[in-house]
């Protein structure tokens, strides 16, 4: 049974990463940054997200976002609120998105072409484990923790920060009422992933949003210039 169950697994995977280089290739092609954010449930990612839609926006800047949640659309009319081009999808009990779904929600997209954008956000459904494994055609990883979950995330949870591009802490405004350790947060995403770039963040007083903005912006002049960003390697 076990041997199987691995068969399965191995499977899946193969199949979902056919799907993802597809879509990357469909991305490049395009000329849009993508970019996958993982997080677990209330770490402020949808927050940190409409954020940066509507400060990409007042930029200027063409912007949409696909949302995934197991159920409801509660954060999709939220981010839509900026402005933005928002679809959901809802995975009704699977605890990742995986590339078929993205795949058929960039299908029919009305008034959304890859090509008319510089920026696709996927905001991945609320958990550490699941998406860890599944690429999604992305350009860049980006792991999220608030200072609300404590400083050891990335150790109990290394499969993830291991396979991102960014490390994103969220909710610094309230970090000193929280006794967050600023210093060992760091460490320790740097003991998993060293030299990942981190960004301290507060999506309510906009601390830390600017350097974020920054690093898109380079990273969209590093796809204009073909610059290659192969995926992080998934350690499972």
């Amino acid at each position: 049974m076990t041997t199987r169950i691995v068969e399965l697994r191995k499977g899946i995977l193969k199949k979902n990463d056919e799907l993802a280089a597809g879509l990357r290739s469909r991305y490049g092609a395009a000329g849009v940054l993508v970019l996958n954010l993982v997080s677990s449930p209330g770490t402020g990612k949808t927050a940190f997200l409409e954020r940066t839609l509507r400060d990409l926006r007042t930029k200027g800047i063409r912007v949409a976002a696909l949302v995934g949640d197991l159920e409801t659309d509660n954060d999709a009319r939220r981010l839509a609120a900026s402005g933005a081009p928002v679809r959901q999808i809802n995975t009704h009990g699977i605890c990742h998105l995986d590339a078929e779904m993205i795949d058929r929600h960039l299908a029919g997209w009305e008034g959304v072409e890859l090509a008319g954008l510089d920026y696709l956000f996927i905001e991945n459904v609320g958990n550490l484990v699941c998406p860890s494994s599944y690429d999604l055609g992305e350009r860049i990883r980006v792991a999220l923790l608030s200072v609300t979950e404590g400083e050891d995330k990335p150790l109990k949870y290394p499969t993830l920060f291991n396979s991102a591009d960014a490390a994103v802490i969220t909710k610094m405004d309230i970090a000193e009422p929280c006794g967050f350790d600023r210093d060992l947060a760091v460490h320790n995403i740097n003991e998993i992933r060293p030299g990942i770039r981190i960004f301290e963040t507060s999506s309510k007083t906009g601390a830390g949003m600017e350097e974020w903005l920054a690093y898109l912006g380079e990273q969209r002049r590093a796809l204009e210039n073909n610059d290659s960003a192969p995926p992080a390697e998934l350690v499972l």
